[in-house]
C-alpha cells in the first residue's frame, strides 16, 4: 500500500510541474510574402531542444518560465534570435526574410534541423529552387523527374515521369495536392508530369517509415504543397519555352492584408508547331490536335490570428488527335480520331489555433479524373457534301471521382511530445469503363449499342494517431497506428496498421534509425507494365478482388558533415500480398468483366540507399545509388515461379551539381545510370503450318515460345544533361535564359526491347536478333524567363 501511495505521489508531482511550464507558440512565415515556412526551426538555448512548424506553419514549444534564448531558422532563410522573458503562455509569430548569399548560413548551429536529429527516415525533400535549376528534357523543369534522380525511385522509362518507389508501382504512390489524391500525374503518355514548379511550396516524398498520419497505398507518400499567395505585394513570373509558355500571378487582395490569391497555368503549342509541317495532298484538310494545360488557383483569407481559410484547385487535361476533312471529285469523308484525359481537384480547408498547444485542420476535398478515347467516321452524300449517309463511331470512357472530408489535430503538450491526430472519410465513384458503338446509314434512324463494365462505388474510412516522442537526449521515437476500413458491393474490409521509427544518436553525431510500417490500399491500377499510359484502369478492390497489403522494415545511419552536406544510408526490406497483374494473355480491353482478367499475388523488393547531399551554398546538389532487387509471382503467371518485376533495377547511380559562378551565371547538370530493365523476348520459335479447306494448300506461322517471364535485360541507361541561366536583374524584375541540352553525349538509350526474324534471301536461312528502339538524341533547349 505505501508504494502504491508513492506511486500516486510522484504522479501528482509529475502534473504540478508540468503545469509550472508555460508554453510559446505562434507561426513562422516569409517576410516577403507572408507565406508559412513548413519544418522551419525552433531552438532554445538554455534547454538545448527545439522543435519545428508543421505543415502550415505553426509551432508549439513547452519548457518551464524564465529567461528563454530561441533561434527561428529555415534553409535558405536568414536567422532570427530573439530573446524574451517567459513567465505565462505567450504567443510570437515570426517572419524571416530570404538569404541573399546561401554560403553565409551557418548549418552547424540549426541542431534541429541536422539529419541525425530527425525521427523520420526514408523521406526526401528537394527545395523548389533545387528544383527549377535541374536541366530537363525541352527545359520543362520537372517535380516527378527530379525526384527520379533520388535512391530508391525510379523512372518508367527514356523520358518519362512516372515513380517507382522500391519496387512498386506507379498505383502504389499517394500523389497529393494540397491533401487531394492525384489519380492521373502524367502529361503526354509520362513525359511531363502536372505539377507546375511556379506554384509550389514544398515537395515531400516518403519511401518508408511512414507516419500513421499517412494511408492508403503501399510504396510511397509524396505531399505537394502550393503556395498560398503573396499578402504583401503582386509578384508574378512568364516562362515561355520549346513547347509550352506559363505564367504565375500572385498577390493581396486589397490593403488589409488577410487576403492574397495566387493563379497559375500552363499550356504547350505543339499543334501550332506541327501544323506547317502536315502534309497537304490538295484533297484531305487535316486539323490536328496537340496540347495539354494546367492551371493552379488559390485564394487564402485570414479571419483573425486564429483562424484562416484556404480554398485551392487544379484542372488539368491532355487533348491528342486530328481530324481529316477529305474531297475528291463527289467523294467527301470526315475521320476525327481523338484521346484525352485530365484532372481536376479542389479542396476548401479551415486551419484553427484553438490554444497555444493545440491546431487543428478541416478539410473538404474533391478529385476527379476522365479518360476518354474514340473515332468517328461519316460518309456523305454524293449530291450534298453538307448531308451525311453514313455515321460510324467507336467511344471508350472511364474514370474515377472522390467526395471527402478530413479533420486533423496537431497536439503539443510538451517538448518531449508530438500528438497528430485525425479522422478521413471519402466516397469513391468507379467507371471501370464502356464501349459505345454506335452506326447509321438515316439521319433518323440511330442503332446505339453500350457495352459497359459495372461501376462501382465504395465508402472508405480512416483514423490515426501518432505520437512524435523524444525519449531523452539520445533516444527518440515515432509511434503511430492507422485504422481504415473500405465497403463495397456489401462488403467490409477492415485494416490495422501500426507503425514505428525510431533514432539513436551515436558518438560524434552518427546516429541510427529504423522503421516498420504496415499498409493498406483498396483501390489499384490495372496497369499493362509498358509505358505509363492513361488508359490504365482505376478500379476497386471487390468481393472478388483483395485489398493489397505490405509491410516494410528500414535501418539506416545518418550525420550532417562539416560544410552543409549530409550523408544518410540505409537498408530496407518489403513484401506484397494481393498486388494486381493482367492473367497470361487478357488485355487492358475487353468486353469480359475485369475481374475476370487479373490474378493476384506477392510481391517482394529490397535494397541499400546511399545519400550525399548539400543544400546550401554555391555548389549544391547530390550524389545517389541504388542496389535493389524487386520480384513477383502470380500463380497463373510464369508457371507460378518468381520473376523479376518490369522495373527491377541492380544498380543506379545519380550525380546532381548546381554552381553559381557569380550571381549572374548558374552552371548545372546530371548524369545518371542504371541498369537495363528486365523485358520478355521469345527464348525461341517454331513453324506451325496451319490447315486450310483445301488440303493442297497450309499456311505457315511462326509462333513464339516464351520459357520466362522478364528473361532478358535491355541495355543498360546512362545519361547526361548540361545547362546554364543567365540572369540579369532589370528595372521591374529579374529576366533569366536557360540554354542546356538533354542527353548531351547523345547517348541511343532503350525506349523498348524487341525480337526480330531476318531473312537471307540468297540462303533462304533466317535469324533471330534483338533490336532496340531509341528515343530521344540530343536534344538542346532554350528557356526565357521573367520574374516580377
Amino acid at each position: 500500500m505505501k508504494k502504491l501511495y508513492l506511486l500516486i505521489l510522484l504522479i501528482l508531482l509529475s502534473f504540478h510541474l508540468i503545469s509550472q511550464n508555460v508554453t510559446l507558440s505562434g507561426t513562422i512565415i516569409d517576410a516577403s510574402s507572408g507565406e508559412a515556412l513548413i519544418s522551419a526551426n525552433v531552438y532554445q538555448a538554455e534547454s538545448q531542444s527545439g522543435t519545428t512548424t508543421n505543415t502550415y506553419g505553426f509551432y508549439s514549444y513547452t519548457a518551464p518560465p524564465g529567461k528563454w534564448t530561441l533561434r527561428y531558422s529555415y534553409i535558405g532563410y536568414q536567422d532570427s534570435t530573439v530573446s524574451l522573458y517567459v513567465t505565462k503562455d505567450t504567443s510570437v509569430s515570426i517572419a524571416l526574410s530570404p538569404t541573399v548569399d546561401l554560403e553565409i548560413v551557418e548549418v552547424q548551429a540549426d541542431k534541429v534541423n541536422r539529419i541525425e536529429e530527425r525521427t523520420q527516415m526514408s523521406s526526401v525533400r528537394i527545395p523548389v529552387q533545387q528544383i527549377n535549376q535541374i536541366p530537363a528534357l525541352l527545359g520543362e523543369r520537372d517535380v516527378l523527374k527530379a525526384l527520379q534522380l533520388m535512391p530508391g525511385v525510379q523512372s518508367g522509362g527514356e523520358g518519362q515521369a512516372g515513380l517507382y518507389v522500391r519496387g512498386g508501382s506507379p498505383d502504389q504512390n499517394l500523389i497529393l495536392l494540397d491533401g487531394v489524391p492525384v489519380y492521373n500525374a502524367n502529361h503526354v503518355f509520362g513525359f511531363f508530369s502536372v505539377f507546375s514548379t511556379d506554384a509550389i511550396k514544398d515537395v515531400n516524398l516518403i519511401k518508408g517509415g511512414f507516419p500513421a498520419r499517412y494511408g492508403g497505398r503501399l510504396s510511397s507518400v509524396l505531399d505537394i504543397r502550393l503556395k498560398e499567395g503573396n499578402l504583401k505585394e503582386i509578384h508574378g513570373a512568364v516562362s515561355v519555352g520549346l513547347v509550352a509558355a506559363k505564367a504565375m500571378i500572385e498577390g493581396p487582395i486589397g490593403k488589409s492584408e488577410k487576403t492574397s490569391f495566387l493563379v497559375a497555368g500552363r499550356r504547350t503549342y505543339i499543334d501550332a508547331l506541327a501544323a506547317p509541317f502536315i502534309p497537304n495532298d490538295g484533297f484531305s484538310d487535316v486539323d490536328p490536335t496537340l496540347y495539354f494545360y494546367d492551371l493552379n488557383a488559390k485564394v487564402r483569407h485570414k479571419i483573425d490570428d486564429k483562424n484562416e481559410l484556404f480554398l485551392s484547385s487544379y484542372l488539368g487535361a491532355d487533348a491528342y488527335g486530328f481530324a481529316e476533312d477529305y474531297r475528291q471529285d463527289n467523294f467527301r469523308s470526315y475521320t476525327d480520331v481523338g484521346l484525352s484525359w485530365g484532372n481536376t481537384t479542389a479542396s476548401l480547408r479551415w486551419n484553427r489555433v484553438w490554444n497555444n498547444r493545440l491546431f487543428s485542420n478541416l478539410t473538404l476535398i474533391y478529385s476527379n479524373y476522365n479518360f476518354q478515347n474514340g473515332i468517328t467516321d461519316q460518309t456523305f452524300n454524293d449530291q450534298n457534301q453538307d448531308e451525311i449517309e453514313e455515321e460510324t463511331g467507336l467511344s471508350y470512357l472511364s474514370g474515377i471521382r472522390d467526395w471527402g472530408i478530413k479533420m486533423d489535430f496537431d497536439y503539443l503538450p510538451h517538448p518531449n511530445h508530438s500528438i497528430k491526430a485525425g479522422l478521413a472519410l471519402t466516397y469513391h465513384q468507379f467507371n471501370p469503363g464502356g464501349f459505345d458503338l454506335y452506326s447509321f446509314t438515316d439521319p433518323n434512324v440511330d442503332i446505339d449499342t453500350v457495352i459497359q463494365q459495372k461501376k462501382l462505388s465504395s465508402w472508405e474510412t480512416a483514423a490515426y494517431i501518432e505520437d512524435d516522442w523524444t525519449i531523452n537526449s539520445k533516444l527518440s521515437m515515432n509511434v503511430g497506428l492507422h485504422l481504415s476500413s473500405f465497403h463495397v458491393q456489401e462488403r467490409d474490409y477492415f485494416s490495422f496498421q501500426p507503425r514505428i521509427a525510431a533514432r539513436y544518436l551515436l558518438p560524434n553525431r552518427w546516429s541510427i534509425k529504423g522503421s516498420f510500417a504496415t499498409m493498406r490500399q483498396y483501390i489499384q491500377l490495372l496497369t499493362n507494365e509498358n509505358l505509363s499510359l492513361p488508359t490504365d484502369l482505376w478500379l476497386p478492390s471487390t468481393a472478388r478482388v483483395r485489398p493489397q497489403d505490405s509491410w516494410q522494415v528500414a535501418l539506416g545511419i545518418a550525420k550532417t558533415l562539416p560544410r552543409g552536406y549530409e550523408l544518410s544510408s540505409e537498408v530496407y526490406y518489403k513484401e506484397m500480398t494481393n498486388v494486381l497483374s493482367f492473367r497470361e494473355g487478357a488485355s487492358l480491353f475487353a468486353f469480359s468483366d475485369w475481374q475476370d482478367r487479373v490474378t493476384q499475388g506477392n510481391g517482394q523488393a529490397y535494397g541499400w540507399e546511399l545519400l550525399l547531399q548539400k543544400k546550401e551554398g554555391r555548389l549544391t546538389g547530390w550524389i545517389g545509388y541504388t542496389l535493389a532487387w524487386s520480384w513477383r509471382q502470380f500463380d497463373d503467371i510464369n508457371f507460378g515461379r518468381k520473376y523479376p518485376f518490369r522495373f527491377d533495377r541492380r544498380h543506379d547511380i545519380s550525380v546532381v551539381a548546381m554552381y553559381e559562378l557569380t550571381p549572374k551565371i548558374r552552371f548545372s547538370g546530371t548524369w545518371v545510370f542504371g541498369t537495363g530493365n528486365a523485358v520478355t523476348l521469345a527464348a525461341d520459335q517454331f513453324l506451325w503450318l496451319r490447315e486450310s479447306s483445301n488440303p493442297d494448300f497450309t499456311f505457315p506461322s511462326i509462333i513464339d515460345n516464351f520459357d520466362e517471364k522478364n528473361n532478358y535485360r535491355a541495355p543498360n541507361y546512362h545519361r547526361l544533361d548540361l545547362g546554364v541561366d543567365f540572369i540579369k536583374e532589370k528595372k521591374y524584375g529579374t529576366r533569366t535564359w536557360s540554354i542546356g541540352a538533354y542527353n548531351a553525349y547523345s547517348r541511343a538509350n532503350p525506349f523498348f526491347i524487341f525480337s526480330d526474324t531476318q531473312f537471307n534471301n540468297v540462303t533462304g536461312e533466317s535469324r533471330n536478333t534483338i533490336r532496340q528502339a531509341s528515343l530521344f538524341p540530343i536534344i538542346p533547349y532554350i528557356n526565357f524567363r521573367y520574374e516580377f
